[in-house]
Parts: structure tokens; sequence; C-alpha cells
């Protein structure tokens, strides 16, 4: 093993980045440039792998870079302000890559002042593999654990809880096997606040980055660390107390999200005709009822289990849950909308205890559920085992743990899965598989599909909020008018979401209540001691874009590439019979803002 020692360093004006090269197994500590003073979480990921990675590199390869970045306020006492992001070129998309987690790693790192962890270069011996440790006083090392090769994240996480002290407090970051086989669909696990590696940086295959690099696991102790303190405490303190309220009586975040978690979203969006099911052939699922929020939150409390709780420390919302077995025992995290959708509607399975299964079997491999679930689909679609049979599906995710030919296939995702059995419906965007809105009868999330520098990604610009929800206002779903402006304002608000490591569910009161914006505004600059406005704010957001649009013009993106499968534009979608109809004008005028950001920031 190999490491440094360091002296602790506190506070925004002495965050460093921590380098750790796999190649020659050194780490070492050097500041954080001071033009990127104002950027956390994933303005930092992507402004680093701009920068560092060169856009033609080998995802899979030395010349990428694993970077993981707690947000701008992680280590504060920031209400839902514990947000990770973990950044690389992606082996998915082939473009810049953030993928978001919440878990207990993000505020770990920022009581520690480490602005971001660099992984670079790639193990020599193909066959090592290491866990990075850091140390609450910021004292790192790296350790050789090939024992660990091929182990799923539920047994990793236990063998790394047995070699810290009993007394410890820390945050782990794994990747499953998934990732050790450098499959597109890997993602990585970070810890939950009781050790369990549930919440996932799923997108992009950041996993599969991770794994080739050599790197099984990164462990960070915060042991006997505060919150790191702020500029201004008391200002800070009026502020916090203004988007807290804002937080806790919006009717989202503070009662539909509390009490059914995300999956509340199931029953609404299904009514709406825009959940996607059997492989986005209709837009309402007869089963919607027995695999609902309302439904799993009915079944939990039924089996003594967990049905409200923060997914990190500081989290005022509580939307996150345990799903356990008949016999009350835990079985994975309450699955979010998402998992619930992609697993069920969309493979036609109604049963919770068979998407709790599936679930937890993608989350101890590793693998993006999102991607998993539609890649089942297409596997479906394609005839190869029947739509609703959920034990088929969980046996097909288990030949990706046998390493067979069908499970390296699957465990590449959906692209890859539909091509190789011949599907005509593919639903994906830059190679990454559709979320769980129909982009038909919901025309503004189909612009953040299509336009997205992310891939196909419902939270890089939540367009339900006007199209579903009139939240922030009302936007006609079925009509193309008024969607790209609406994508293109929660593009940018979610980039400066991300960075500062918030969770994408304050955007709800941020969009209806004015006060809950203007308190980040007032907390951002009480923590930080300088001057910020609601313009500088949204300039973080603006600049995090454009790092990645122009990365991913570098990689070969053309317009083409923001484009939706022909299959949207050409086959109505029941209930409503409709189809996509933003026209390609108005998907390219999304990034109008990029060339004077761009030359602002002193790129192209």
């Amino acid at each position: 093993m190999r490491g440094i020692a360091m002296p602790e360093t506190r506070g925004y004006q002495m965050r460093e980045l921590m380098r750790v090269n796999m190649s020659d197994l050194s780490i070492k500590m050097e500041p954080l440039p001071a033009k990127w003073a104002r950027y956390g979480g994933r303005a930092l990921t992507s402004a680093l792998v701009f920068t560092e990675v060169p856009a033609m590199a080998d995802a899979l390869g030395a010349e990428n870079k694993f970077v993981v970045a707690p947000g701008f306020l992680g280590g504060t006492n920031t209400p839902n302000g514990g947000r990770l992001s973990i950044g690389a070129k992606s082996p998915l998309t082939g473009g810049l890559k953030e993928s978001n987690s919440g878990g207990q790693a993000a505020h770990a790192l920022g009581k520690l002042g480490i602005a971001a962890v660099i992984v670079e270069g790639k193990a020599a011996d193909a066959s090592a593999r290491y866990m990075l440790v850091i140390e609450a006083d910021k004292s790192a090392k790296l350790v050789r654990v090939d024992a660990w090769a091929g182990m799923g994240n539920y047994a990793l996480a236990e063998e790394i809880k047995a070699t810290r002290p009993a007394d410890d407090h820390f945050a782990t970051i794994t990747t499953g096997p998934a990732g050790e086989m450098g499959l597109k669909a890997a993602g990585v696990a970070v810890s939950d606040p009781k050790g369990y590696p549930n919440r996932f940086a799923g997108r992009g295959g950041m996993g599969a980055v991770m794994g080739t690099k050599g790197l099984k696991a990164i462990v960070v102790s915060d042991k006997g660390l505060s919150y790191v303190e702020h500029a201004d405490k008391e200002a800070f303190s009026a502020a916090m107390k203004v988007f807290a309220n804002a937080l806790t009586t919006h009717p989202v975040s503070g009662q539909g999200l509390p009490t059914y978690g995300t999956n509340v979203l199931a029953n609404i969006i299904n009514e709406a005709g825009g959940y996607p099911t059997r492989n986005f052939s209709d837009g309402r699922f007869e089963g919607v009822e027995n695999i609902s929020g309302e439904k799993m939150r009915e079944v939990t409390l039924e089996r003594g289990g967990n049905v409200k709780h923060g997914c990190h420390t500081g989290c005022v919302i509580q939307c996150s849950r345990y799903w356990v077995d008949k016999d009350g025992a835990y079985v994975t995290k309450g699955m979010e909308y998402e998992n619930v959708w992609s697993i069920g509607a969309d493979c036609g399975i109604d049963d919770l205890d068979a998407i709790g299964l599936i679930d937890r079997e993608c989350s101890d491999l590793g693998l993006d559920t999102i991607e998993m679930g539609a890649t089942l689909a297409v596997y479906m679609d394609a005839g190869k085992i029947a739509f609703g049979d959920g034990a088929a599906a969980l046996a097909a995710i288990k030949e990706i743990w046998a390493g067979t030919e069908l499970g390296k296939t699957l465990g590449q995702g959906a692209e890859v899965t539909g091509n190789a059995f011949g599907v005509a419906h593919i639903p994906v965007v830059k190679h990454q598989a559709l979320p769980a809105y129909d982009p038909r009868p919901i025309q503004g999330i189909g612009v953040t599909y299509a336009t997205s520098t992310q891939g196909a990604d419902h939270t890089a610009g939540y367009a339900i909020t006007a199209n579903v929800l009139a939240v922030g206002g009302s936007v006609d779903p079925l009509s193309p008018e008024g969607q790209a402006g609406l994508s293109q304002g929660l593009q940018i608000a979610t980039g400066m979401l991300d960075a500062m490591g918030f969770c994408i569910f304050v955007a709800f009161p941020v969009l209806d209540i004015p006060e809950a914006f203007g308190a980040i505004v007032d907390m951002v600059s009480a923590h930080t001691g300088d001057t910020w406005d609601a313009n500088a704010l949204l300039a973080v957001g603006k600049e995090t874009l454009t790092y990645e649009r122009l990365f991913n013009q570098h990689a070969g993106f053309t317009p083409a590439d923001d484009r939706l499968p022909a299959f949207f534009k050409t086959v109505p979608l029941p209930p409503h019979n409709v189809v996509f109809t933003v026209s390609d004008a108005d998907l390219d005028s999304v990034f109008d803002f990029v060339p004077e950001t761009a030359a602002g920031l002193g790129i192209s």
C-alpha cells in the first residue's frame, strides 16, 4: 500500500483536489484552481473532465478519469444539500457524463475539504483490485484487495466494515461485478445512512470506468468531524430556515414525496397517459395500482418496514424507504419511481416482490436499474421471454453474474440488446435508455431527452413539473409550443442545483415559492462570505452545460444526436394516440447560450 498524510483544511476557501494515479499508485493533494472556486458537484466534475480528458479517449482506457465531487454545499448543514456527482467520459453515451447520487459520501468528502477526487490512469496488473481509504485526518492510501474481485456490493459492504474501527463513521463508494466487467450499464453504489450500498450513481456506465481502473472501493471517514462552518453563520441560519420551510410546506416535497416516496408518481403519470408500458407501446399500465406508491406504502406498513427516511444526512423531504420481504427482512431500498416503472410497467410486471428481487440483484451487481429495466423490455419485445414474467426477468439478470454471452449482451444496455435481437423500437438517445415518461404525450420531457448532454435523462430538465404537475406554471404536454424554452430553463437550473449538491426535488418549491430560490442565493452568499445573486447562480448552470456540450461536440456529436428515435415521431401512443411533434429547429435552439458562455469562459 502507498499513501500520504496531509494536515486537515476546512472551509470554502481551502478546498483541495485529491489526485489518485492508478498507474503508479500515487496520491497527491493540490489546490482547487481559483477559476473553479464557485464550482462543486457536477460543475466541477464536468470542468475537470472537459479540461483533462481527450474527447476521443477510450472511455475504459487510461486516458479517461473518474471524478468524484461533493456539491458546493456538501459537508454543510444545508437542507437536502448532500448529493454526490461522479463524472467521466461515458462508455455508454460516448460523451461527457455526470451521474448523481444520494448517500453519505458527499458530506464526508465535504467535511474533509476535498472538492474532488480525481482517479486517473489504470492499474498495471489487470487482475489487481484496490480500495482507496481516506481517513478523517485526510491521510489517504491505496490498499490492494484482490480477494474482493467479483464481489457483489452487499458482501463488499460487509468486508469493508470489517476493516474499519468499531467506532468509525464512514461512507463507501463501490463498484460491483458489472463495473469490473466493463459493462456499459454499470453504476456506482454509495452507502446510505445505515451503510447499505443502495444509493446509485447509476447512469452512463460510471461503474465500468471505476472498475476497469482497478478501483473496487473508496472509503471516506468523517469520524469526529463537524459540519463545515459558514462565513456568516447567523445569515446562513436565517436563510436555511426559509428554505427548509419551503421544502416542508410545498405539497409535493412536503406531503406527496414523504408519504408515498417517489413512486407517488405512478398513478399520476399513468393517468396522464405517459407511463411507458411494455417497451413504450402504451401510455397506461393496467397493473399500475399493484405497483403504485400507495400500494408500496400499504404493503411496507403491513410488513413492519421503513416508510420514511432521508437518503443522506440533512434531508428534510424524507422520500426514501426500505422494501422488506414478507418476514419483514430488508431486501433493497424502497424502490424509486424509476426502478418500479422500468422493471415493472415497462416489462409488464405488476408484482412488487418480483420487482424488489430484480432491483436487489441489479444493486448487488452494480447495474443501473433504469437501463436494465429498458434492456429487459426490449429483450421481451424480441420474444425471448414473455412480458410480465418476473421469474424469467430475474433469471436473465443472473446471466450477467454468470458471465454468459447473453449476460454480457444484456449488461451493455438496451441499445446493444435491442440491436442484437432485431428489435425495431429501441428507446434510447445518445445510446442511453429513456426513463419513465413517454415523450409523445409529455412533449417537454421529450425535448430534455433529445437534447440533454447526458443522453436520455429525466433529471437533466424535469419538464414534468409544468407539463403534468402544474408546478412553476403550466405548459400543455400535448402541444409542441413552449417546450424548448421550458426544457432549456430547467436544464440550466438543474446544472446549478447539481453543482450546489441539492436534491432535484428542491426544484418543486423553488419553482413555486420565490422565497425558496432567494434562500438559495442567501445561503450561498452567507456560506462563502462573498456576493451572489440569481444571475451568478444560474451562470454556474450555464457554464456546466457548456463544458458538457463542447466536450460532446469534440467527441463527434452533431445535431443529429439531439433527436428522439424515429418511432416516437411516427407511431402514435395510446391512449392519446399522439406522436412527438417538437420541431428540429426548436430542439436546436435549446443550447443557443453556449457560444456566448464559452467565450466568457475562454474555451472552445
